[in-house]
């Protein structure tokens, strides 16, 4: 997985700082690359019209995404989204979700009707 930080500045420095920081807390550091760039046509393509930005690339399944824009979230907001983007295996049962959907109960908020522990079909489990 890549995480790319969209913009320039000191609010771009901040955010990889805080990426960073929520990585390394969570041991994921090496298993995610950060790359910083302010590509215009990287821009265009995933709808970024404010800096700083975050997108999330999965290069095995051809998938980017922007997450946020124009604001440099807080510490405790930041780590809880990869949480849920990554999943946290040590505190779920059924490991974690691609989706970002609401792993913390075991299943895939974003399916609805799904039991606790039944699989949606989007990764959760």
């Amino acid at each position: 997985m890549i995480i790319k930080l969209v913009g320039s500045g000191t609010e771009i420095e901040t955010l990889e700082a805080l990426v960073t920081k929520s990585l390394t807390e969570l041991a994921l550091i090496d298993a995610v690359k950060v790359e910083k760039t302010d590509d215009a046509n990287y821009k265009l393509e995933l709808g970024v019209t404010e800096n700083p930005a975050l997108c999330i690339e999965e290069e095995s399944i051809d998938f980017k995404d922007m997450i946020f824009q124009g604001e440099v979230p807080e510490y405790d907001e930041i780590k809880s989204m990869f949480v849920s983007i990554l999943g946290d295996d040590d505190a779920h049962e059924w490991g974690g979700c691609g989706t970002g959907g609401g792993c913390g109960t075991g299943w895939c908020g974003s399916c609805g009707d799904e039991e606790e522990g039944d699989s949606c079909g989007t990764g959760c489990h």
